[in-house]
């Protein structure tokens, strides 16, 4: 059965399965907030042959991935979710299984974290895509931005990083890594098949932060000499859905790692006008990866390769420390902020020469 066999309003009764019955109907969904609290909002976008593919996800963990992808952005702001509607484009042959399958991948994913798909909207398209756009809550004063990192904090990665690269070449190429053993092997798979978007850190958070009494005031990123803000190499990048450069006066930053943790580290610096210094020895890659690519590749898969779905989080560094302790699992203090421009990956070991951390050798559209 295909969709051009059931149609448009065939098509949108079987989507409907997948949302609450007191929930969609309308021309939108309607979902109160409290006082004092903020929606936050993200929208992604995902298209066959670019961002899934038969060959590597098939439609249940494509599904999965996109849900996981917009979840994840509502962990790096410190958000609950609340809702997610998704606008779907197929042409008329798509079959109508491979479509529930997707559904029930998201499904899947969503109902983890009690998050039930509002409505949404359904075109013709010669290509398969797939736009989501998710909603959260979040207390005003527990916002976490890109802007608000200072010198000296630790940063913090969540969760080991480069696994999703790795799984990602295992499907591509089934002759490569033979020498894994089977466990190891299906965890990187589903490293890249169903990622873990991080919102169970969230909780941990707010109790290490509220304890310390975190709450701080908002500062401004540091002033040139002469008194006039740097603007150049310091210019926080355009961002999908950012906060736009609001502080939250928490005393905490960060986003997540989807496109890479050197695009995470870059891109939280220039936004809060501060540099770094990252440790190479202390970035957290699975030990299975020596055994499939050489360390270098290791680092550049968890440096550049993308959609491990971790959170890279910048806060003093007592606190970092204590989160990192109260995480685990992979988690690790990677470097330290700094007040100049430059964003440096260095060898505490001594064995390899230092050098820049940049975002153009990851993953860009165009």
């Amino acid at each position: 059965m295909l969709i051009k066999d059931i149609g448009e309003q065939g098509l949108l009764r079987i989507l409907q399965k997948f949302c609450p019955a007191e929930i969609v109907g309308d021309d939108c969904a309607v979902l109160p907030t409290n006082p004092n609290q903020s929606l936050a909002v993200t929208t992604d976008m995902l298209v066959d042959g670019v961002h899934f593919s038969d060959r590597t996800t098939g439609p249940y963990y494509a599904g999965w991935r996109a849900a996981a992808a917009n979840l994840s952005d509502l962990a790096a702001m410190g958000a609950r979710p609340l809702a997610v509607t998704v606008a779907l484009a197929v042409s008329a042959d798509t079959a109508v299984d491979w479509v529930e399958e997707f559904y029930r991948g998201m499904t899947a994913c969503l109902q983890e974290y009690h998050t039930p798909i509002a409505g949404g909207d359904v075109v013709r398209s010669p290509v398969v895509t797939i736009a989501i756009t998710a909603l959260g809550q979040v207390e005003e004063n527990r916002t976490i931005c890109r802007s608000n990192a200072r010198s000296n904090w630790g940063i913090v990665a969540t969760g080991f990083h480069g696994t999703s690269r790795a799984g990602l070449e295992l499907l591509l190429n089934p002759e490569f890594g033979q020498n894994l053993e089977k466990g190891d092997r299906i965890s990187l798979i589903l490293a890249h098949q169903q990622p873990k978007p991080r919102l169970d850190v969230l909780p941990i958070l707010w109790e290490i932060l509220d304890a310390a009494g975190a709450m701080e005031p908002p500062l401004s990123p540091p002033l040139a000499k002469g008194g006039k803000q740097e603007s150049n190499s310091l210019s926080p990048p355009l961002s999908k859905g950012g906060p736009g450069g609001v502080n939250s006066p928490i005393a905490i930053a960060g986003m997540d790692s989807s496109d890479g943790l050197a695009d995470a580290i870059v891109q939280v610096c220039r936004a809060s006008g501060v540099g770094a210094n990252v440790d190479r020895t202390k970035i957290p890659i699975p030990h299975s990866l020596s055994e499939i690519v050489s360390a270098q590749k290791a680092l550049d898969w968890a440096l550049y390769g993308g959609e491990d779905f971790e959170l890279v989080l910048f806060l003093p560094i007592d606190r970092a420390k204590l989160l990192v302790e109260r995480i685990g699992d992979g988690a690790a203090i990677v470097g330290i902020t700094t007040e100049c421009a430059d964003i440096w990956l260095s060898d505490s070991s001594g064995i390899c020469p230092d050098f820049r951390l940049e975002i153009d050798r990851g993953f860009q559209h165009f």
